[in-house]
């Protein structure tokens, strides 16, 4: 009985990343997932009812520079670090530590958004994002995602786009 009031009053609550996309008048759909049911993003695409390839996953990695940069790719994929580093003219790139993402995002790690972050950083997106008609990422907060198109929400963060992807 607990859960299903959680689950209720999580509908009606709304993340930063849900009031920048009203701001802009970007339209979204919310969606909701219980985190218990499984945090990784193969286990929120199937409570979703979502083909693993259209929900991506927000990651943050250094420049050899010491730039930050920003890559979502689907859930199912794994980030490749040399075409990674070639989309964005840095000789290598490495994955940030867990700790750091809090601090230099606003966000927590199963909770991270290409959208509101602390600063706006270089975003690429896997290629694929454009061959699709709606794309989900995470709202913000853990057990919330966003489903958008993925023009409008590659406009709001000034995305480009990559093949990236292992």
């Amino acid at each position: 009985m607990r859960k299903v009031n959680k689950m209720a009053k999580q509908k009606d609550e709304k993340t930063n990343v849900m009031r920048v996309l009203e701001q802009k008048s970007v339209p979204y759909t919310a969606h909701t997932y219980d985190p218990d049911a499984g945090l990784d993003g193969v286990s929120v695409a199937r409570q979703l009812g979502r083909d693993p390839e259209t929900v991506f996953k927000t990651l943050v990695a250094r420049g050899a520079s010491g730039g930050l940069y920003v890559f979502d790719i689907p859930v199912e994929a794994s980030l490749d670090l040399k075409k990674a580093a070639k989309a964005v003219g840095e000789k290598s790139i490495a994955m940030i530590h867990q700790k750091e993402l809090l601090p230099l995002t606003g966000y927590v790690h199963g909770g991270c958004s290409p959208v509101g972050m602390k600063k706006q950083y270089p975003t690429v997106f896997d290629e694929t994002a454009e061959l699709i008609d709606t794309i989900v990422v995470s709202a913000g907060k853990i057990g919330f995602q966003v489903e958008l198109e993925p023009a409008a929400l590659m406009a709001l963060v000034g995305a480009s786009t990559a093949d990236l992807s292992v």
